[in-house]
């Protein structure tokens, strides 16, 4: 056995576990963020043209360019500008508005998939416009909509691992410092990706409950 197989025990494996803790923390927040902002965003790409065309292009950037050279470009600029927020204030606000341009596209394609036929129902039955779009339109998007958050979630919370590169100790980070003092790259690395595994797999089985019991 190898001596520095000695060095990944509990102490080792309980910092990797408060590396998952803030990335989950992180993740919470961003993934508040951006799915507040993105429901807002996409509700406004789809009932106003213009708002749609103005939103548009930010949207495409946000989506296009690499997330990790948002971070530091962001990053940099406050730091030149004098505003010193942290690592974890810079993350949750550049992944969250990355998550949200995602989350306005999954919103956008759920409300444009509810029929029409559902939303003039609902004005017949005498709902006004904003009744209709809460107690009928809603609902039935957030259906259609769900499964494509979940993807967007679970992206997000893999995601941040690249704050890591301003500073931020999350998991990964965390098994990098681990690799260095244990020089077990592939067992630390395993342990990691297990612990990612697992948070991700709660998620995925939260979701596949809840979508079952919507059904």
């Amino acid at each position: 056995m190898s001596p520095y197989f000695v060095e990944l025990g509990p102490q080792s494996l309980w910092y990797l576990l408060e590396g998952a803790g803030r990335t989950l923390w992180l993740g919470i927040w961003a993934i508040a963020l951006g799915t507040i902002l993105g429901i807002l965003l996409g509700c406004i790409r789809t009932y106003s043209r213009v708002g749609a065309i103005l939103l548009a292009p930010l949207i495409d950037i946000t989506r296009s360019v690499p997330l990790i050279i948002q971070i530091v470009l962001i990053n940099s600029a406050l730091g030149i500008s004098g505003f010193f927020w942290g690592p974890f204030v810079v993350g949750v606000l550049v992944l969250g508005v990355y998550t949200a341009s995602y989350t306005s596209e999954v919103v956008r394609s759920g409300l444009q998939a509810v029929p029409d036929v559902t939303k003039r129902a609902g004005r017949a039955l005498g709902l006004t416009g904003l009744q209709n779009f809460v107690f009928i339109i809603a609902p039935i998007a957030g259906r259609i909509a769900f499964p494509g958050w979940i993807n967007v979630v679970l992206g997000s919370l893999k995601d941040t691992s690249l704050v890591a590169v301003i500073g931020y100790v999350e998991l990964l980070r965390a098994s990098q410092i681990v690799i260095t003092q244990t020089q077990e790259a592939l067992i630390v690395l395993a342990v990691a990706g297990g612990i990612y595994f697992v948070m991700c797999f709660a998620i995925s089985a939260v979701a596949k409950r809840v979508e079952t019991m919507q059904r």
